[in-house]
Order: C-alpha cells, then structure tokens, then sequence
C-alpha cells in the first residue's frame, strides 16, 4: 500500500518541485544569453579552472559536475571546438584521458564568474537569511545522502568530508 504525502509534505513537494524546474531554466538563460554557454558548460569550466594546473581526468570532472561520462563527453566534445578546453591523454595511465581547461577557456569562466555569480545570489542566496543556508546545506547533504548513497559524486565526497572535519574541531 502507498504511503501517501500528507498536506505539508505535498505543500513542500510541490513547492520544491517548481524550484527543481525554474531554477536550472534562470541560470542556463543567464549564461546562454550573457556567455553562450549553459549552466553545465559553465560548470565544467569552473571546475577544470580550480584544478591544479586547469587538468582533471574525465572520470573526476565527471564526478566534481555530478554528470555520467557520455554526457560529459558530449559536452566537453563541443566545448573543446570551441577551444575552451583540449583532450589528452594521461601521463600515468594510458588509458585514462584528461581535459585541459585552456587559455581561452579560461578567460571564458573568469569573464562568466561575475554574472553567474549575481544571478546565484539573486535566485537563492538574497531570499535567504543566514540560518536558511546552513539548513539548505543540510537539506542538500541529506538529499545527496540517498541520491548518492557510494558517493560517487564530488558533493557527496564534500559533504562527507567537511562533516568529518567539524566534528574533529
């Protein structure tokens, strides 16, 4: 037998839900219009720019952008002919392959960080007071908790790793 929403549950399912739809849609357009790329470019970008010396292999971007490699494949695919970021092989495993996040890509995400940065704060982080982010934190930690259960995503690993850390302190 279901175990049926009750009215709160609905309320705030329903509530998150429109959340879950129209937040991705304000940030592709943000950075669709402002930089030509979506949310998701954006984001590997980001990533690649905050690695040492702007290289991941593809299975750790995967990870870091919470995508399967055929998605990122396609993604870095198009990035890369647009010279934002180049494919190598990796020195210490063949068989591996490593993104390279390159010169122009990253004039691209330090010219992109400003505005996706404001529309960050204008879409979540301006509505909410300072006790509301340590409870989107921990809402999001518990999500990922049951959504990445091996933490196989780079925000799990996080989570789990800053946890640990406050509770060494």
């Amino acid at each position: 037998m279901t175990d049926w929403l009750n009215d709160d549950e609905r309320l705030a399912w329903v509530t998150f839900a429109a959340v879950l739809e129209l937040l991705p849609k304000e940030l592709d357009g943000q950075l669709t219009r402002d930089e030509n790329l979506s949310h998701f470019d954006y984001f590997c970008l980001a990533m690649l720019s905050e690695a040492p010396e702007r290289t991941l292999r593809m299975t750790s971007l995967a990870s870091m952008t919470n995508a399967t490699l055929p998605r990122l494949s396609r993604v870095v695919s198009r990035l890369e002919a647009s010279g934002f970021i180049e494919r190598k092989a990796c020195d210490d495993d063949g068989r591996a392959t490593n993104a390279i996040l390159t010169d122009a890509g990253h004039a691209k995400v330090v010219h992109a960080a400003p505005g996706h940065v404001e529309n960050v704060r204008r879409y979540v982080f301006d509505t909410l007071e300072p006790e509301h982010v340590d409870q989107l934190l921990d809402i999001s930690r518990r999500l990922l908790s049951r959504l990445d259960p091996d933490g196989k995503m780079m925000a799990t690993a996080r989570s789990s790793a800053a946890d640990a850390s406050q509770r060494t302190r």
